[in-house]
């Protein structure tokens, strides 16, 4: 079993993959219902704020990512399932976190927005350019012969049309978007969540076999991608607010939308799958345990430039 996650592959049909699909597009259209055209004004309001949380999210994580590869040179699926992961934008629920941990709700709204736009080039990009620059994970890029557009179409199906179509829904009828998003989001989301569960209980011995090995890695990275939140707004003397939003933000990734990645473009690739899953799971703890915490401290009111 050495080697076994590294060419272990979990195979949907046709029409379970195309549920996934659709499952992750009706999660992100429940999202976009209380996302407002007007939540982009942060970027104007915020600036410095915003483009922290950008370039945590897109540029640092990524590059960082990479290092802690380079430096604990874990398997190669394994390597390549951290990269992707920190590719995604922010994850489903760092909007709720950001607000029990009592951080600025709506930068985490705007950065929700922002990241899942620029996600449909980012994300791909990041995983081509960092994948290939470490040779196990460029081995495996190599052998499967991505398409780097077809991801890009793939992604912006997903995430920026559905987003799109629930904000205008939003914006033209609001009352509307409001009754649908307090049962929208939930249930599409434990449908999604579902049919991965699903997926990986068919493997489940594999994956018991190795979730040892796995859990320290994802533990050290998703607290790589909370330090570098965190470290990143504290540098740009940011409020405390706007340093527990981004920080929030960084550390909680859409690893739903890398599962259904792995599952279209590496066939469903063992050693990746688990990563993204491990931190599917992780990443609420965490962030939830983070949340608490700060729930229970005051904030001191600050400006945000």
């Amino acid at each position: 079993m050495e080697n076994s996650l590294d060419h272990l592959q979990i195979r949907f049909d046709t029409d379970t993959l195309w549920m996934l699909n659709l499952a992750l597009a009706f999660v992100m259209f429940g999202i976009a219902l209380d996302i407002r055209l007007s939540d982009f004004r942060q970027l104007w309001k915020a600036p410095r704020a915003v483009l922290t949380g950008v370039a945590c999210q897109f540029l640092l994580l990524p590059a960082l990512t990479f290092l802690l590869v380079w430096w604990l040179e874990p398997r190669p699926s394994f390597a390549l399932g951290m990269i992707l992961v920190a590719s995604c934008p922010g994850g489903n629920v760092s909007n709720f976190m950001t607000h029990l941990a009592r951080g600025n709700t709506a930068l985490s709204v705007s950065l929700t927005a922002i990241a899942t736009l620029l996600a449909v080039f980012m994300t791909p990009m990041n995983l081509e350019a960092w994948g290939s620059l470490y040779g196990p994970t460029a081995e495996i890029l190599r052998a499967i012969h991505i398409d780097l557009f077809e991801m890009i179409r793939l992604v912006a199906l997903l995430l920026a049309i559905p987003l799109c179509c629930g904000m205008l829904l939003g914006h033209f009828r609001p009352r509307t978007a409001h009754a649908l998003a307090r049962y929208f989001k939930g249930a599409s989301l434990l449908f999604f969540m579902g049919l991965i569960g699903l997926a990986l209980w068919r493997d489940r011995e594999v994956f018991a076999a190795y979730v040892g090995a796995v859990f320290g890695i994802v533990l050290l990275h998703n607290l790589l991608a909370l330090s570098t939140g965190f470290g990143a707004a504290r540098l740009m003397r940011l409020g405390a607010r706007e340093v527990r939003t981004i920080t929030i933000e960084t550390g909680i990734q859409n690893s739903g939308l890398g599962l259904l990645l792995i599952f279209t473009f590496f066939d469903g690739l063992g050693g990746m799958a688990l990563v993204a899953a491990s931190w599917g799971i992780w990443h609420l703890v965490s962030g939830l345990l983070l949340a608490a915490l700060w729930s229970l401290a005051r904030t001191r009111k600050e400006p945000v430039l």
